[in-house]
């Protein structure tokens, strides 16, 4: 089975709120929600991978934080490794080159959306670290 890794952006606005991505009819997994980013390149680390990746599907860039979450998904074509860190944006405004939409949501509203299922973890974790700091 085809195996691949990527990173993806837990971006996090001035007011709390984090970004979600819809994934367009040309991805896959069609209609299904995402933190942005992509597959590493050879020799890429997952941070250089997101600031390229931010800076190419959101017109934007971003300064990488820590990391919030390893998984590992199996669908039924490829495992995917994602791995997700926190994210601010430095310069720009976030506009959706590849994706259906994006939207700015509070950490308590981040479970109404249908995730892919590689995300869900991170979105957990997100929920779990947000709630501790009392967020």
């Amino acid at each position: 089975m085809k195996s691949i890794v990527v990173a993806g952006a837990v971006i996090i606005n001035e007011r709390l709120e984090t970004l979600c991505a819809l994934r367009s009819s040309q991805m896959s997994m069609p209609g299904l929600w995402e933190f942005p980013g992509g597959k590493l390149e050879p020799g890429e680390t997952a941070e250089a991978c997101l600031i390229r990746e931010i800076e190419e599907e959101l017109g934007c860039t971003i300064e990488v934080g820590a990391q919030v979450e390893d998984t590992l998904h199996t669908y039924p074509e490829v495992t995917v490794r994602l791995i997700t860190y926190f994210a601010v944006i430095k310069k720009g405004t976030p506009t959706p080159r590849e994706h259906e939409k994006l939207v700015w949501l509070p950490t308590s509203e981040l479970e109404s959306l249908e995730w892919a299922p590689a995300d869900i973890p991170a979105v957990k974790r997100l929920i779990e670290e947000l709630k501790a700091k009392s967020i």
